[in-house]
């Protein structure tokens, strides 16, 4: 199903006798614009993209293919354009990208890509990946700025609460979303983007993803054994605490973390008769940490009920900083109902009542991996120059009247530091400054790779930054 040519909207394959006849060259730039859910964007997903679709090259079996579904389809075919990629250039697309640094912290309307063709033949070639590289952008840099800012509150509470904030923020967020996303792809990129802020995760394809793209030298994410209703309610309501205690046999021991959801029947009646009386010694004795899921309910109140039960039955302590902290044998994890807005008002609610954040976990499914779309961050990508036969730049842009919000860059664009932030501003009004648009894609050729190590320290630096 990868053919790069067929990896755009159809009425790309016309476009190419659109453009003037005196165009040698197209920049075009991608920018998140100005949005109603975020200032800045967490910058991710570019490197993934190179590495899986613009370091194959495009064959003349798949120029055949796209010519016969472009016939069938009623859109021209840009036969000759493309059988020159292949003669001329080995299947690689004569293209430069340039890009600020992943795992930055991007000011909207900061452009944070930059695209243009390296051959005169095919102005039309820069616009033409719009499709495909939006796709391979705005996915996961959306997941890891909204992850980002769950990182925010969560960490903030943890540094109001907690005597090991740093030890501790990683594992506070888990994934939980491959189950509710449209493919496997959206699994592996927008689980990747998670890892940029959190270990926590129990989607799969993530883990082979950061390796693979970004190059991750240890495991990137963990998880624990868990239980879910079926094989919970699968042994019947009568022997629901065999369910349990045999989760506390077959996982539990010195320094090990279980996790058991216990709402299947009536939580309150788990939490007090069952954990906390006749499987409280075996809980205590093992040596682990059990940590209770509830899965319905208020997922504010419920948890902070069920934390108080479990100080009464399991004791606990206050910390330094004056919050309640488990017995280290109990912990709790909310995932059902766990967005953006119910994290801020749990951390809230938990500081109000004394709790330190150490004692709970959230986790996000949907909402962390799906709940998102091209427009939460107003990503696009638009032309902004034209270089003429003469060698002559010339601006292109819109300015819609209708919708000034919608107006794009004119001229080719770079980007500078500017007080701790990024400011864009035009190519030729650089003067003798560096832009930070550094060339990474030439020709079908990667210039600069980033380990994801590297774009998780520079997500932590932004994290610091805002909240400092």
């Amino acid at each position: 199903m990868r053919n790069l040519i067929l990896s755009t909207d159809s009425y790309k394959q016309s476009h190419f006798k659109q453009y003037p006849p005196e165009a040698r060259y197209i920049s075009a730039y991608v920018e998140a614009r100005n949005n109603a859910f975020t200032d800045k964007s967490i910058f991710f997903g570019l490197q993934a993209f190179l590495r899986d679709y613009l370091t194959t090259p495009v064959t003349a079996a798949n120029v055949a293919e796209a010519q016969s579904v472009c016939a069938a389809h009623g859109v021209p075919f840009n036969k000759d354009g493309w059988d020159a990629i292949v003669s001329d250039h080995k299947g690689f697309l004569p293209i430069e990208i340039s890009a600020l640094e992943e795992g930055r912290a991007v000011p909207n309307s900061v452009p944070m890509v930059q695209v243009v063709n390296t051959d005169p033949r095919m102005p039309w070639l820069a616009t033409y990946l719009e499709t495909a590289l939006l796709r391979g952008i705005w996915y996961p840099t959306t997941v890891a700025t909204l992850s980002f800012k769950a990182k925010q509150k969560i960490y903030s509470a943890l540094q109001k609460t907690s005597e090991d904030p740093d030890g501790q923020i990683g594992l506070k967020l888990h994934d939980f979303g491959a189950r509710g996303v449209s493919s496997g792809e959206s699994a592996m990129l927008g689980g990747m983007a998670h890892l940029v802020n959190f270990i926590g995760t129990d989607t799969m394809e993530s883990l082979l993803a950061a390796k693979r793209y970004y190059d991750a030298e240890d495991m990137p994410g963990v998880s624990i054994p868990a239980a879910e209703h079926s094989t919970m309610t699968s042994w019947g309501r009568a022997r629901e605490q065999d369910a349990y205690e045999n989760m506390i046999d077959q996982f539990g021991g010195a320094g090990k973390v279980v996790a058991v959801v216990s709402d299947s029947y009536d939580l309150d009646k788990a939490v007090e008769k069952i954990w906390g009386d006749a499987l409280k010694s075996k809980v205590l004795e093992n040596g682990g940490t059990l940590v209770v899921r509830p899965d319905s309910g208020d997922p504010v109140e419920t948890p902070i009920r069920t934390l108080g039960k479990l100080y009464d039955l399991f004791g606990g302590t206050v910390n330094a900083k004056g919050f309640k902290v488990l017995n280290p044998a109990v912990r709790i994890i909310q995932g059902d109902g766990m967005n953006i807005d119910s994290i801020g008002v749990f951390m809230a609610r938990l500081i109000e009542e004394g709790w330190s954040i150490d004692n709970v976990a959230c986790g996000m499914g949907g909402g962390l991996l799906q709940k998102i779309d091209r427009d939460t961050l107003r990503f696009a990508m638009k032309a902004n120059a034209m270089c003429d036969e003469q060698g002559q730049w010339h601006d292109v842009f819109k300015k819609p009247i209708t919708d000034p919000g919608k107006g794009s860059k004119a001229g080719r664009q770079a980007v500078v530091a500017e007080d701790v932030t990024y400011q864009a501003l035009r190519l030729d009004a650089l003067g003798g400054r560096e832009s930070l648009l550094k060339p990474v894609f030439r020709d079908g050729k990667i210039l600069s790779s980033v380990s994801l190590e590297t774009v998780r320290a520079r997500a932590q630096a932004a994290l610091l930054d805002s909240l400092s």
